[in-house]
């Protein structure tokens, strides 16, 4: 390797580490701020926090690597331009493909280790992620109240508080409807204050209630015909009244992640080529089962009668049509034959809606399945085309560290994220096909790359402040020279 690659890979790796690590940590303080909801408040030990932040981080690479690549790029030849040494090389003959060349070479290298960690590693993170995930949604909160919002996270309770202290932990106008019968709202206690006390040792939750009273219906009695329709309710006042909860169920229960591993993200290419033969076979199948349930009822063999010829002891006689046909038989007959069609045609009917709707089901989940093919290519993929962008435009502006350079990743990389959900949504409304849908981002910045090298390596002056101050004068002086 020769000291000018030496020198450019040296130039790249350090703000390629630096932006990858702060691109991640943007994504994940946004990944905390969408799902802060559903971790605050709910006691999760941090063994458990730091297990999820782990997976989220792992599901956030797609994302942060290409965005690390652009920004790398632009950054190394925007500084090599700014201190003059990527003029020293262009004045030494050595053109600018061939300064990018060992940068060319670490990119793929990097593209590669992207579709190996999006076609390995990937799965097993979202499959790890919404397998906790859903466990800490699903687990109950021990404390969660919020005035005037009904706490339903007790089995069997709704719980209601008009306001709280949190410093003496008192609740105020407190609602509790009690539907541990599961007869409906046939308890219900009201009180003017009271606390909510947590016992952590002995997992139990205490709720205290004072100066209330309770409302309950007495259901009327099976042998009493009179009293059937008749419900009575019981009005009691109370100074105290405390009901005491086992806390057991708040614990968090980690969900076997079986139940999840057949989901498309959760699958590697060699899985999902399985589940697309198998979808392809399961619309044949349909397919043929239509054809083969529906064909036997498109003519008179049912009923008796085949094709337009009426059989009789005496002679065959042909009729021209099905009108004339029918015609022949008493009214009875006609109209059990009539009934007969009409039922056979509404069954083929539910039996086609049917068979509809289930291939529209399995379009839509072949569709699927082939986006999340695609998305381990175009992943790798956009790593090389960012790179072709940000490179040239790094030796066109020459502009080094984390100004103009940011600003211009912001921009492009907006434009790849854009593209790249405007085309998945398309092809999952079968608008665009998977391939064109999940390659549109592609499609849509390789020739603004391919358009940037062209023009760095010819030294284009897009970007020079001079040179359009100069065709700007030029302008105004031959307008005036024309006067």
């Amino acid at each position: 390797m020769k000291k000018l690659d030496k020198l450019v890979i040296k130039s790249f790796i350090g703000p390629f580490i630096l932006t990858f690590w702060i691109a991640q940590f943007v994504l994940v303080m946004q990944f905390l701020w969408k799902y802060v909801d559903d971790l605050v408040g709910k006691g999760l030990p941090t063994g458990v926090l730091l297990e999820l932040l782990v997976y989220a981080s792992a599901r956030l690479v797609p994302l942060a690597l290409p965005l690390a690549v652009l920004l790398a790029s632009i950054m190394t030849y925007g500084a090599l331009g700014e201190n003059y040494e990527l003029t020293a090389v262009k004045s030494a003959g050595i053109s600018l493909l061939r300064f990018m060349k060992a940068l060319i070479i670490t990119v793929i290298g990097i593209s590669i280790f992207a579709f190996f960690f999006s076609n390995n590693f990937l799965p097993r993170a979202n499959l790890k992620f919404g397998a906790l995930l859903y466990d800490i949604r699903h687990q109950k909160p021990t404390v969660a109240l919020k005035p005037g919002i009904f706490y339903s996270g007790i089995d069997g309770f709704y719980i209601k508080v008009g306001s709280k202290n949190d410093e003496t932990n008192t609740l105020y106008n407190i609602v509790v409807y009690d539907h541990t019968s599961g007869k409906g709202d046939d308890h219900v206690i009201t009180a003017e204050k009271g606390t909510m006390v947590q016992d952590e040792q002995a997992l139990a939750l205490t709720l205290k209630l004072e100066n209330g009273k309770q409302y309950r219906e007495i259901e009327p009695k099976e042998n009493d015909p009179q009293s059937k329709n008749n419900y009575e309710m019981i009005s009691t006042t109370f100074k105290s009244w405390e009901k005491r909860f086992d806390l057991s169920q708040f614990k968090l229960n980690r969900t076997d992640e079986n139940f999840f591993k057949d989901l498309k993200q959760m699958l590697d290419l060699k899985q999902l080529y399985t589940e697309v033969d198998t979808i392809h076979l399961e619309e044949s199948n349909l397919k043929t089962g239509l054809i083969s349930s529906i064909t036997p009822y498109l003519g008179f063999k049912k009923f008796g009668l085949d094709t337009l010829k009426k059989e009789n002891a005496v002679a065959k006689v042909h009729f021209k049509n099905t009108h004339e046909l029918l015609s022949s038989y008493d009214p009875d007959t006609r109209i059990q034959i009539y009934d007969i069609a009409l039922n056979k045609a509404r069954n083929i009917k539910n039996f086609t809606d049917v068979t509809d709707k289930q291939l529209v089901y399995k379009e839509k989940d072949y569709v699927s399945h082939m986006v999340e093919i695609y998305r381990k290519f175009t992943l790798s993929i956009a790593c090389l085309v960012l790179f072709f962008i940000g490179a040239p435009l790094g030796s066109i502006i020459r502009k080094g560290g984390l100004g103009w350079p940011l600003f211009y990743c912001v921009i492009f990389f907006i434009l790849y994220h854009v593209t790249s959900i405007i085309g998945e949504k398309l092809a999952e409304n079968n608008v665009l096909t998977p391939f064109a849908g999940m390659w549109l981002s592609t499609f849509v910045l390789l020739p603004v790359g391919l358009f940037l090298t062209l023009k760095a390596t010819n030294d284009s002056k897009i970007y020079s402040t001079d040179h359009y101050k100069n065709l700007l004068r030029r302008l105004f002086t031959h307008k005036k020279v024309s006067a």
